[in-house]
């Protein structure tokens, strides 16, 4: 990473904003935590930050209310709902309202790392506006594709399975995090395995008849993983 994006915590549960800024530190990011909306809010107007992992259960108020306030400002900032299993209603409200992606407690860090990647790179925070692993480039802001200088005609959901495996090389993602992931991209809660596996094949074949290398591989009874040597 070329430079440190601030990130701010909203969350009550301790040892999980405390588990959370270590794993953001060791991932090259400048963790700040704040265990209520006061606190939030004071951070928010002290600091600039690219993006904001937020609990929807705060002891002093519903985090419904903080997405709202930060997508009112015209200051771009990621922002990602962090939340129990049983919220779903909370979810489509927060996506709704602005949020950019969302995640399910408990959750392992790793893919709370490629998930601020991703948003990182859909906003265009990073310091390149292009992204190259091997043959295969990527333009995010214009969302267009290069292979061997030529490009490739992807959809808006090959498009951003591609720019998520290009945020976590070399890790097995599971098909159910690639389900949420797309249906927190698209406000589509139909996704079902089937469907990734048909996204992926698209993807797959459309590298490959463009003279692509084969990277993203079946981990069996898992997921994926996107092969980069």
């Amino acid at each position: 990473m070329l430079k440190k994006h601030k990130i701010l915590i909203i969350e009550d549960e301790l040892e999980l904003a405390k588990s959370t800024v270590s794993s953001l530190k060791e991932n090259g990011f400048l963790p700040f935590h704040a265990k209520n909306l006061k606190t939030a809010k004071k951070f928010l107007r002290q600091e600039r930050f690219t993006a904001v992992l937020l609990d929807l259960g705060l002891p002093d108020g519903d985090g419904i209310s903080l997405i709202k306030e930060i997508k009112s400002t015209e200051i771009e900032i990621g922002l990602i709902i962090v939340s129990a299993k049983d919220v779903l209603e909370k979810k489509v409200q927060a996506l709704e309202l602005g949020a950019d992606d969302y995640l399910t407690k408990p959750f392992f860090f790793s893919e709370l790392n490629a998930r601020l990647k991703s948003v990182i790179r859909r906003f265009n925070l990073e310091d390149n506006q292009q992204l190259t692993i091997n043959e295969i480039t990527l333009f995010p802001e214009e969302m267009r594709t290069l292979i061997h200088g030529k490009i490739v005609d992807l959809t808006g959901k090959e498009f951003g399975l591609l720019l998520y495996f290009f945020s976590n090389p070399n890790r097995v993602i599971s098909k159910t995090t690639l389900g949420e992931f797309m249906t927190s991209s698209y406000v589509d809660y139909g996704f079902t395995d089937d469907l990734v596996y048909t996204h992926i094949k698209n993807l797959k074949k459309k590298i490959t008849n463009s003279g692509g290398d084969d990277y993203i591989k079946n981990v069996y009874g898992v997921g994926y993983k996107f092969t980069v040597s």
